[in-house]
């Protein structure tokens, strides 16, 4: 069974490289986009039971995935 971490800043950490993206789509024409949050996606293929896939994921997001200071994470199965 797969499941998807997604990894982003919490919404008080600023955000240089989603404000530069935001700011270079601006200058290409794109002066509707409100903003742009980079996140980053992380892919898991588990055996064994979905219970177990979820903790797994879990753990490994928690501990070594995301710092849990400045970024927040969330967990799909997919």
């Amino acid at each position: 069974m797969k499941f998807e971490i997604i990894v982003q800043l919490k919404r008080e950490v600023l955000d240089p490289e989603g404000r530069a993206i935001h700011e270079t789509l601006g200058r290409l024409g794109f002066r509707a986009l409100k903003g742009v949050v980079v996140s980053k996606r992380y892919e898991l293929e588990f055996s064994g039971s979905e219970a177990e896939g979820q903790e797994a994921a879990k753990k490994i997001a928690d501990e070594y995935l995301a710092n849990p200071v400045s970024e927040t994470f969330e967990i799909r199965k997919i």
